[in-house]
């Protein structure tokens, strides 16, 4: 039983979702602790009133939740773009408790599954739903994100080599080549076109990496599927070991490439949760444990009816 009545712990659901937990807690003129209690009965009554459904889409990703490799995974529906389930690290076991909360009918139902090339998620969803290969979709944004890593990491190795010899045309570069061609800021265009008018290695990852973006933009998989191969082999013959390496990867997993035009979905609905995950993470101004992250994370991103019954 609570303390405070079901009024008082209406208005503190609505303190919470203006404030931090310190914020609220001197408006309401509760304690630290008795703060963080509000937060965790509004989200077990959300729980426990919302129904058990797994989303058509499915979104899998993962957020840190402290130094090193420390995460929690984040499953969210990417069509109502909230938090349906957590779970600590990212192993193939941590998917799979959440899709073992549910009737083969109702996995029937998942359509698709957004995710990075982290095999065991992949490996989870092949060993619960039928058809999986059909159904897995890796994300557009975390193969570009993949594709900019090897961009920068030939900028590097070539301005070491011209640092060495005595060049520094490279030399605080770094950024501008993480830009699309779109996104550059203007203040920027001429140098950026006078390092792209020079016989640089970087400046070919740079174009290599644009190319791939027109992939996403295809109508139809078979043209999709010829832009590719085109692609492929303009990066493996680049002579840049990071691009050689990184498209040999992505051939690897071509078919949950390809599975984009089937479903056309991304985890950009995931990664903007993320965003607003790390907001809530450096608002709280740090957690006395996960499980306070996690109910934090529910409160404010899992799409939960947080408020008790008046009457």
């Amino acid at each position: 039983m609570s303390r405070f009545t079901n009024l008082f712990e209406r208005m503190a659901v609505d303190v919470l979702k203006e404030c931090d937990v310190l914020g609220a807690s001197r408006l309401l003129r509760t304690s630290w602790d008795e703060t963080w209690h509000l937060m965790e009965r509004a989200v077990a009554r959300g729980q426990a009133v919302k129904e058990l459904a797994a989303p058509a889409l499915v979104g899998v990703d993962e957020k840190a939740a402290g130094r090193g490799h420390d995460y929690i995974m984040v499953v969210s529906d990417l069509a109502r773009g909230t938090v349906e389930y957590l779970a600590d690290e990212r192993r193939e076991s941590s998917l799979d408790s959440y899709f073992e909360q549910f009737s083969t009918e109702q996995l029937a139902g998942i359509e698709a599954v957004g995710m990075d090339m982290w095999e065991p998620y992949a490996n989870s969803v092949r060993s619960h739903l039928d058809d999986a290969d059909n159904k897995i979709v890796f994300d557009r944004y975390h193969i570009m994100k993949d594709v900019v890593i090897a961009v920068d990491t030939v900028r590097k190795q070539e301005n070491r080599a011209l640092v060495a010899s005595g060049h520094r045309s490279l030399t605080g570069s770094k950024y501008l080549w993480l830009y699309s061609a779109e996104n550059l800021p203007e203040r920027h265009q001429s140098r950026f076109d006078e390092l792209r008018s020079g016989d640089l290695k970087t400046g070919r990852a740079w174009a290599i990496k644009e190319n791939l973006r027109f992939f996403w933009e295809y109508r139809r998989r078979g043209w999709a599927e010829k832009h590719w191969k085109s692609w492929y082999f303009w990066a493996t013959h680049s002579r840049l070991d990071p691009i050689i390496d990184v498209a040999r990867t992505l051939k690897r997993h071509l078919p949950d490439l390809l599975a984009f035009f089937d479903h056309r979905i991304t985890s950009a609905g995931a990664e903007g949760l993320n965003s607003r995950i790390q907001a809530i993470r450096v608002s709280a101004r740090g957690y006395r444990n996960r499980d306070n992250f996690k109910t934090a994370i529910y409160f404010h991103c899992g799409g939960l009816d947080l408020y008790p019954q008046t009457h």
